[in-house]
């Protein structure tokens, strides 16, 4: 069952964060199905995070996704080469988002060998952002896309992960950012 609008226009992206660990994320590009599980997320805040994390300092026509009620993505792209997944969520005009890190790989993992390219273990396949939205076949052309369609979704399997199975720590690559925005424990992860 895809995860209603209502899931991600809470006020809370670090919650959200927590919630979507364990959820199942699917992409149906160019025709071709591929998805897994959720394992790894971040969470970005209106509340706590600088204008540098929080991308409000690059606000163009593309980033606008960011100001449209939780529910859609936003895609954009890092080194100019690494395409990272985020979901916008609380209501329009909050900026708090959920970046996917990483999935476990379940369906279409031939169709995501041949979009990563190489001979690559299923378990690094998606292993990272800018992995996983290559495996997916996501871009920033799709940045903008409702999660409720049939291009890009998220379904509740109805696994629910212990705190025992939660690991939460320091966000990643934020040094840019600052000493607090890199220090906040919102990366949080599925371990053991």
């Amino acid at each position: 069952m895809k995860l209603p609008p209502e899931f991600y226009r809470r006020p809370d992206p670090v919650q959200i964060a927590r919630e979507l660990l364990g959820k199942h994320v699917f992409s149906r590009v160019d025709g071709r199905l591929t998805g897994g599980r959720i394992i790894e997320t971040e969470a970005y805040s209106h509340h706590g995070d600088n204008s540098l994390a929080m991308h409000l300092k690059r606000l163009s026509t593309a980033s606008q996704a960011l100001l449209e009620p939780g529910g859609r993505v936003y895609l954009y792209k890092v080194y100019q080469r690494h395409t990272l997944f985020n979901i916008c969520t609380n209501e329009a005009g909050k900026t708090d988002t959920v970046l996917l890190r990483a999935i476990e790989p379940l369906v279409g993992l031939d169709v995501m060998q041949e979009r990563r390219g190489a001979a690559i273990k299923p378990d690094r396949l998606t292993a990272g952002p800018g992995m996983l939205t290559q495996a997916l076949g996501l871009t920033p052309a799709l940045t903008g896309t409702d999660l409720q369609g049939n291009l890009l979704w998220i379904e509740d399997h109805g696994e629910i992960v212990s705190a025992n199975q939660l690991l939460a720590g320091p966000r990643i690559g934020l040094e840019y950012a600052g000493a607090v925005a890199a220090s906040l424990p919102w990366n949080l992860q599925i371990v053991g």
